[in-house]
This record gives C-alpha cells, sequence and structure tokens, in this order.
C-alpha cells in the first residue's frame, strides 16, 4: 500500500511542476517532467504486471520506462548545455 501512495505522490508532483512549468513559459523543463511521469507511470505498471502474473507485459513496460529514462538524461543534457 505504502508503494501505490509513493508512486502516487511522486506522479502528482512531476505533474504539478510540469503545469507550472508550461505556464511559466519554459517548455524545457516541462517536457523533462513530463518524461519523469512516463518512467514513473510505467515503471509502476512493470512492478504491477509482473506481480500479477503478465511476465509479457511487464518486460514491455520497463523497456518504455528504461526509453524514458534514456530521453530524460538526453533532454537533461540539452537543458544543461
Amino acid at each position: 500500500m505504502k508503494r501505490n501512495w509513493i508512486f502516487g505522490i511522486l506522479i502528482v508532483a512531476a505533474s504539478i511542476a510540469s503545469l507550472v512549468f508550461i505556464i511559466k513559459g519554459n517548455i524545457n523543463l516541462a517536457v523533462l517532467f513530463m518524461t519523469v511521469i512516463f518512467i514513473l507511470s510505467n515503471g509502476y505498471r512493470a512492478i504491477v504486471f509482473k506481480e500479477k502474473g503478465h511476465i509479457r507485459e511487464a518486460k514491455w513496460m520497463r523497456t518504455m520506462a528504461i526509453v524514458f529514462t534514456i530521453l530524460f538524461v538526453l533532454v537533461l543534457v540539452l537543458i544543461i548545455n
């Protein structure tokens, strides 16, 4: 149960941060936080699918989380430079 709350709070925090940066006009940081949302949601789905025995779906969600993690690093590097 705590895991659900932790993932939920992190996703809501990233969503609010993304919305704030959209309103401020800083699209780069908004996209960065959107990738965090995708990382968290796909990572959570991978865990839940694996627990339910849906191995193929869990692997797909884990792969998607890894792809968005790579994109997060790419966007972060572009923002820093």
